[in-house]
């Protein structure tokens, strides 16, 4: 296997795994940002009551969001068993 076609495989697998995430991510960060100015406002200054609502967030946007996971993490595989061939001949 050559240095180019490491760098390719591990290019796609970050493009791929960083382009799952960031859903999560946002929403985990945007629900937690809102429900910080809630705390803020209101005074309330407990550490815990951010988890459930960034937990029923992320739920939620993983149940929306898994046929596109899914059709991402196969076209990921499919791509990856075809390269992996093409390396072998």
């Amino acid at each position: 296997m050559e240095f180019n076609e490491v760098v390719y495989v591990g290019r796609s697998l970050l493009t791929t795994s960083l382009l799952l995430v960031a859903p999560v991510v946002i929403v985990s960060l945007i629900v937690g940002l809102f429900i910080s100015i809630g705390q803020t406002v209101t005074s309330i200054q407990e550490q815990t009551m951010t988890f459930a609502p960034k937990i029923v967030a992320v739920v939620v946007v993983l149940l929306i969001g898994l046929p596109w996971y899914l059709q991402k993490l196969q076209a990921f595989t499919n791509e990856m068993f075809t390269f992996m061939v093409d390396v072998v001949r």
